[in-house]
């Protein structure tokens, strides 16, 4: 950094950089800054690098904090940026790459030396940092961190992406999360900050559906860096410096959103993402879209992405309102489904479902959900290998959608083919929807063998509850583990019960305290009346398409005799009782060492002749969505607590 300089070990002895956090002040107009921001650097080539470069930063941000006050040599060097940004979009059309190169490098100092006095002073103070400078007698004083905020932001704006551009775009993005870091340092939500009031309230209000949109559109475009050729840094294997530098601050506010992480591997990805911009600006659009409501005044970010419509959406907005935009719902769908690897694809997505009405009826109304749906499946299904917070978004996102009976009723009709993902068993053909119940009642076992999370098991059988009255020709293997999972609760609550009259009979005079059986037996019974509620719910709404469901539930009938007269499930066994008699009697009536084959054809023509006013239909609401403390990304308060 600084002219000449190409070595992380050449920062501290560069003569250039020593002036400018030295003791004197620099004019304005002064050579120094032309030679200052005509540098070439070395990109690092890993995260150890990288941090290597900060750490070199740091000694110099600290003698610039002290120097500044006399100096205002920091203040300079916003305005000569502010100067070549005047000039960008035409330097753009014009091709002139050298002026874009200058703009750039002196934003990334500018971005360097923000992130160390981030760390060690306040908002206030750091005003102040931007305060300090050398004034003509009678000019005007101008408040040049606001300034520098609403520049970044036109930047993004109207600065089209191009490889020459791709460089000062992604450290207006980069510089933007940078501010928003002073949220890691405090236990407070900074709705008083002096950064907070100017995003939400100041000259860039104006230009928030232009920036939400551009950075969806970022996004979407998933342009990766440019080629060596295009602009002064050479990428390198890991992202090289545009990335790397960035990856500190990405992964430290990204960590805020899942509030501390819990195990994830998402640095991991980061360091290896080739798309550095596109990631940037997702980590930018879900910062602002979590801001904190003022007291009197709504998130104007939050409202453009709750609001956008579709490009083809010609119809009228039956009342106006602000912030509102247009994006192409087609690429923003296609994007979503590419990138659910990554928590922060994610976090979109489930905001999108969640909170703006035109996206999720959207998505509902697509004839290709399965494209949306198995990423999000191979989510849960390598549940082990992601953190918790993955985990629940996606599952809270299959609520959603499973929210909607149409959904419901679709994804059995979609069939697909060798699962490459699904190692457990061989599956060459099985219905979208019977996948779904076989990762779903997957992540139930995990849970209650690993985590044992409550509300993980209430909602993944919530999402199991709202689909039964569409399941639709099952799978065979995914009929047999919802029985396999009743046996586990089965042989669960039976071992707890055991364990509970022998602690009761050794007990005799000894006053110590008992485990909490009574609560562990009251827990396991409710997760087996939820069972038992999914299996009749099929029953009573769809047992002529479930052949291999009834033929499961025969070849276990022995399961479910110990809950016929237990008071928690008699009301919910009258149904099941009445099936399982019904086929058993007409089973006997076909003989005796019946195949297989001879047994579906029974249950097929049984299926027909069972009268319906037999089964009686209970009525139940919708699987509720219970977000777990852990994960309130609908709540800004939350999202931005750091551990």
């Amino acid at each position: 950094m600084g002219a000449n300089t190409s070595q992380v070990s050449d920062l501290s002895d560069n003569p250039s950089l020593k002036a400018l956090v030295g003791t004197e002040s620099i004019s304005e107009n002064d050579p120094f800054w032309n030679q200052l921001i005509s540098f070439t650097f070395i990109s690092p080539t890993s995260s150890g690098d990288s941090k290597l470069l900060e750490e070199a930063v740091i000694p110099l941000a600290k003698i610039l904090i002290e120097n500044n006050p006399r100096t205002g040599n920091f203040g300079a060097l916003v305005r000569i940026f502010l100067g070549r940004t005047k000039e960008l979009k035409i330097s753009t059309e014009c091709q002139d790459q050298l002026f874009i190169w200058q703009a750039h490098n002196a934003l990334f100092m500018i971005r360097c030396l923000l992130k160390v006095f981030i760390r060690e002073m306040s908002e206030e103070e750091l005003h102040l940092q931007f305060s300090y400078q050398e004034r003509a007698p009678g000019s005007c004083s101008e408040d040049l961190l606001e300034e520098l905020l609403s520049n970044l932001v036109h930047l993004i704006v109207e600065v089209p992406l191009l490889d020459i551009t791709y460089s000062i775009l992604f450290e207006a993005v980069t510089t933007l999360l940078v501010f928003f870091s002073y949220q890691l340092f405090h236990k407070d939500i900074l709705r008083d900050g002096i950064i907070y009031q100017h995003i939400m309230k100041g000259r860039c209000l104006c230009l928030t559906s232009r920036l939400v949109k551009t950075l969806l559109y970022n996004f979407i475009r998933q342009e990766k860096c440019p080629p060596p050729a295009t602009h002064i840094f050479e990428p390198k294997a890991e992202g090289g410096l545009l990335y790397g530098l960035a990856s500190g601050v990405a992964s430290g506010l990204w960590s805020v959103f899942t509030l501390g992480g819990a195990g994830s591997k998402a640095g991991i990805d980061q360091e290896h993402n080739p798309l550095p911009l596109s990631n940037q600006s997702l980590l930018l659009l879900l910062v602002l879209a979590n801001l904190t409501d003022g007291p009197d005044w709504p998130n104007p970010y939050r409202q453009a992405i709750t609001c956008f419509r579709n490009t083809q959406d010609t119809s009228s907005l039956p009342m106006e309102q602000p912030h509102t935009f247009q994006i192409n719902f087609n690429s923003l769908y296609t994007a979503l489904c590419e990138q659910q690897r990554s928590d922060q694809a994610t976090l979109l997505l489930y905001t999108l479902l969640h909170q703006n009405t035109n996206m999720r009826t959207y998505m509902l109304s697509r004839t290709d959900m399965d494209n949306l749906v198995l990423p999000i499946l191979e989510i849960l299904y390598h549940v082990e290998e992601r953190n918790s917070h993955h985990v629940y978004m996606a599952l809270i996102i299959l609520l959603i959608l499973t929210e909607d009976d149409a959904f419901n009723r679709s994804i059995h009709e979609v069939v697909l083919k060798n699962i490459s993902w699904y190692t457990e068993r061989s599956l060459t053909e099985i219905s979208l929807g019977s996948l779904l119940i076989l990762v779903v009642i997957r992540t139930i076992q995990f849970n209650m063998t690993r985590t044992r999370d409550k509300y993980l098991h209430t909602n993944c059988l919530a999402a199991l509850a709202n689909m039964s009255a569409q399941f639709r020709c099952l799978h065979q293997y995914a009929a047999q583990r919802i029985i396999s999972l009743f046996a586990l609760l089965s042989k669960k609550h039976n071992k707890v019960l055991e364990q509970a009259t022998q602690s009761l009979r050794g007990r005799q005079g000894d006053n110590t305290a008992l485990p909490d059986y009574a609560q562990d037996l009251n827990v396991i019974e409710e997760v087996i009346r939820m069972m038992l509620e999914i299996i009749n719910s099929c029953l009573c709404n769809s047992l002529h398409h479930n052949p291999n469901l009834v033929y499961a539930l025969l070849y276990k009938r022995e399961l479910f005799e110990q809950f016929r007269t237990h008071p928690s499930f008699q009301d919910i066994m009258q149904n099941l009782d009445t099936v399982i008699g019904f086929f058993s009697q007409r089973l006997e009536q076909a003989g005796s060492d019946l195949s297989v084959e001879r047994v579906q054809e029974v249950i097929m023509k049984g299926a027909q002749a069972l009268p319906k006013d037999r089964l009686k239909i209970r009525r139940r609401g919708r699987g509720d969505i219970n977000l777990p403390h852990r994960l309130v990304t609908q709540h800004p308060q939350h999202s931005w607590r750091v551990r």
